[in-house]
């Protein structure tokens, strides 16, 4: 028909569901063919051709069992090799995230085209394409003659005619799921003004119902899912707040939803009962359980620590060739929050603050990648937020109790690492000794982990050995000593002191210096004075802090922004290794965060025509695919930039 244009934007769409959809890829190569762009169309038909002739790789037998420690966990039958797909699954229920619903479609949570589509009915969800309106359940067109009030007069076949023009494409599609708007629509505004995953609890609700319903069965909204909860640790205020929303939740749901989910005078009169006890004695202990029969109150802790978030991974655009320097991607790449959703399989994977596997996500659907090789009947383990690198020992545990409210108990908080020793470590006073000093918190938590080793004298030569490999000893080598005594402000390399107060007190003085970088960076305008000021603070820290302390890998960064900005390429790219040397201390060689700065330093080298860069690519390549897999170049759309630059060099 002609209409070429409108041929690749709903070919676009497609993928943007389904990235992997050879026959979109086909066709969209057919339309720029016809518009001329022939090196579009060799991209389009050669993905085409990759997509259709190679199937998904099949996924690892899994195994759920019950441990000691941390209750249910998934295990691998098999040995798993590294890069592989672990497992793969759509959400039992998820929701956007409020701050996203301007900018991201409200099933697939992809970005918004220009041209989004609304709610028929509400206007309130915005989806890219025909598809996700249908899916999250659009208002159905109806053949009934109500559907064509005031057009009686119409003969059958226009109207028939009419139905297919307006049906066009939904007929033909099968949700498959249940819908999850349908119930939010018709003029109810609340999913607009109560918090996701109070939204999110909604919709679990409305699926479980709707499934009983199918199978003629009774609903049991807190056992149907078989989740973990942890109401029972959560403080007063919590539990209250859960009470309330669960309320306010019943009475939404209760247009469409009044005989399975009903408002008892008996259940108000709890939750008054509740609010008195609560304002009573506030400061004591509640009772341990639910103080009424309200099951979405256990749904909703389930859903605090059972849902994932999924996450979008955002860069600045490319606008033009990588080369110019206006082009160059010296600012961090970010991964944002877009929607929560529950995983009912992804839920068993426990958390390690070294994982195994590495979570990343295609549209809605959860994928689970192996980042190492892992032997039979292991478990395999994800972090639920902190690493190890990314944070000290005892920043990771406070984080885990207070939102998980368990005790990590994983090789990283149970056994010593360099990355805790160093991460947040003060420099020796002794000239050229790389030993620690650590201030009081860090070395309570060290402690708990040498007392671990100590009292487990059967492994202990062995665990020596093993820290011994992994570099502990150049850092702190007295820990080997059984008789040793951890003192905070002690060099754990030669015994020299350090007065920690005096050195946070010139630490302090160097912070404005910092801000000011930071906030000439983000104008994209860095004054000679502000740099210069920057180096000497950068200068003084590298004297207190220890050479592998975070903060100095964060000040180096922000140093190679700025000389980017500046012009001053080659400065830029030193700072760059620097900071990348430090993190690798931290995090491993291989690790996603190196990726992650290594685009950062390929793309100055790429700049100067430093003959690097080369390695730098394949290297990123290399850990992108750990993480990633084939999706590497979907969910990193630079790389597909510094690939084609590589291969044209």
């Amino acid at each position: 028909m002609g209409l070429l244009l409108e041929c690749l934007r709903d070919c676009s769409r497609a993928l943007r569901v389904s990235p992997r959809y050879a026959k979109a890829w086909f066709r969209r190569g057919k339309a720029n063919i016809s518009l001329g762009k022939f090196e579009d169309a060799i991209r389009d038909l050669n993905i085409s051709l990759m997509s259709y002739v190679t199937d998904e790789p099949d996924q690892v037998k899994l195994q759920c069992l019950l441990t000691t420690t941390k209750g249910r966990g998934m295990f691998c039958v098999d040995d798993v090799s590294e890069a592989s797909l672990v497992h793969k699954e759509d959400p039992y229920a998820a929701v956007i995230l409020k701050k996203c619903r301007e900018t991201h479609c409200h099933f697939c949570f992809n970005e918004l085209p220009a041209d989004a589509i609304s709610c028929a009915s509400c206007s309130i969800p915005l989806y890219c394409s025909d598809w996700c309106q249908i899916q999250a359940g659009a208002p159905k067109f109806d053949k009934s003659s109500n559907s064509f009030s005031g057009l009686e007069g119409l003969a059958d076949d226009l109207k028939n005619y009419m139905s297919d023009v307006v049906l066009a494409g939904a007929s033909t599609l099968d949700t498959g799921h249940i819908a999850e708007h349908r119930h939010e629509c018709h003029g109810f505004h609340w999913p607009l003004i109560l918090p996701s995953e109070v939204v999110l609890a909604g919709r679990i609700l409305v699926k479980i119902i709707e499934q009983n319903r199918r199978a003629s069965a009774d609903s049991n909204l807190v056992g149907f899912l078989d989740l973990s909860h942890n109401y029972l640790q959560l403080p007063p205020e919590s539990k209250l707040e859960m009470h309330i929303y669960s309320i306010i939740l019943l009475h939404c749901l209760q247009h469409f939803y009044r005989t399975e989910l009903p408002i008892s005078g008996i259940m108000v009169s709890k939750a008054r009962s509740f609010l008195q006890k609560f304002f009573a004695f506030k400061m004591k202990k509640l009772h341990a359980e639910p103080l009424f029969s309200l099951q979405p109150v256990i749904l909703l802790s389930q859903i605090q620590v059972n849902s994932m978030a999924i996450v979008r991974m955002q860069a600045p655009e490319v606008k033009g060739p990588i080369y110019e320097p206006g082009n160059a991607l010296t600012s961090n790449l970010e991964q944002v929050k877009v929607g929560q959703a529950v995983y009912v399989a992804g839920s068993f994977f426990n958390h390690s603050c070294q994982p195994n596997i590495h979570t990343y996500f295609l549209s809605r659907t959860l994928h689970v990648q192996a980042t190492e090789y892992v032997l039979a009947g292991s478990e395999l383990e994800l972090s639920y937020g902190p690493q190890v690198g990314q944070w000290d020992c005892k920043d990771r545990q406070r984080l885990l109790e207070d939102r998980y409210s368990f005790t990590c108990q994983c090789t990283g908080c149970s056994e010593l690492n360099v990355s805790d020793l160093v991460i947040n470590a003060y420099r020796c006073t002794k000239l050229n000794c790389l030993g620690v000093i650590l201030d009081r918190t860090v070395t309570t938590c060290e402690k708990q982990k040498l007392k671990l080793l100590i009292d487990a004298p059967t492994v202990y030569s062995k665990q020596v050995e093993k820290l011994k490999d992994a570099n502990i000893a150049e850092v702190a080598c007295h820990v080997f000593e059984s008789d040793y005594k951890l003192e905070p402000q002690h060099c754990l390399v030669c015994d020299s002191y350090r007065d920690l107060e005096a050195s946070c007190a010139a630490i302090s003085q160097t912070e404005s210096c910092c801000e000011r970088l930071q906030d000439a960076i983000a104008s994209n305008e860095v004054p000679t004075n502000i740099l210069l000021d920057a180096v000497k603070c950068t200068d003084l820290l590298r004297t207190i802090f220890h050479p592998y302390n975070k903060r100095i890998a964060e000040v180096e960064d922000n140093l190679a922004q700025a000389f980017c900005l500046v012009g001053e390429l080659q400065a830029a790219i030193d700072h760059c290794k620097t900071s990348i040397q430090i993190l690798e201390k931290l995090y491993g060689a291989n690790h996603i965060a190196i990726g992650n700065e290594l685009i950062k330093l390929a793309s100055l080298q790429l700049l100067v025509g430093d003959s690097a860069a080369s390695g730098s690519i394949s290297r990123i390549t290399a850990i992108l695919s750990r993480y990633y897999g084939s999706h590497a170049d979907e969910i990193y759309p630079y790389l597909r930039h510094l690939k084609g630059r590589q291969d044209a060099d």
